[in-house]
């Protein structure tokens, strides 16, 4: 799910990039293992005789949906206990997560997806395609008689679901937040 480049700090400030590619989420021990692993061959390269001890993340790429941020001198840690938590999602979940983060509703990973249930997503459609299905749904659009159906404004109605701030655009999706 997120793949990120730990780094030794003490040998970066050497002048050397010691790091691995590591894919999370993985086990508290596979985890500090790989970690040991980086610190291990930093010290190598270093010929010191001092511990190595500090790591950061150089780099970091996700595989699917991207869901948060992930800072250089973030605990590696959390972002892979905040993995193992979205693994057990659905997809739209995750999506709905990664919406609501993305769109600061909140900031924390287990409210965001305490909140994902909240958020109704409409998938590969604009608001104009939501505007037209509420107005059928809501409305019976389809028993309106041509004179008034042919002049609905959809265009204007989407633009009002935007203004009310529980419709949102986003990747080509429209999230719909009920919290």
């Amino acid at each position: 799910m997120l793949e990120i480049f730990i780094t030794d700090l003490s040998a970066y400030n050497n002048g050397f990039l010691i790091g691995k590619w590591i894919n999370l989420p993985l086990g508290n021990q596979e985890l500090t293992y790989a970690i040991w692993e980086i610190l291990q061959e930093g010290e190598y390269a270093c010929k010191s005789d001092s511990t190595h001890e500090e790591i950061f993340i150089t780099d970091y790429s996700w595989k699917g949906i991207s869901v948060m941020e992930v800072g250089e001198y973030d605990n590696v840690f959390d972002p892979n206990d905040d993995i193992i938590k979205l693994s057990e999602l659905s997809v739209t979940q995750q999506k709905a997560v990664a919406f609501l983060l993305g769109e600061q509703f909140t900031y924390d990973m287990e409210d965001a997806i305490g909140k994902a249930d909240d958020v109704i997503i409409h998938e590969n459609q604009t608001l104009e395609d939501v505007a037209y299905e509420l107005l059928q749904e809501c409305y019976e659009g389809d028993k309106l008689p041509p004179i008034i159906a042919n002049h609905i404004d959809y265009e204007g109605v989407a633009r009002e679901l935007d203004y009310d701030g529980n419709y949102f655009e986003v990747d080509g999706d429209v999230f719909e937040y009920c919290g």
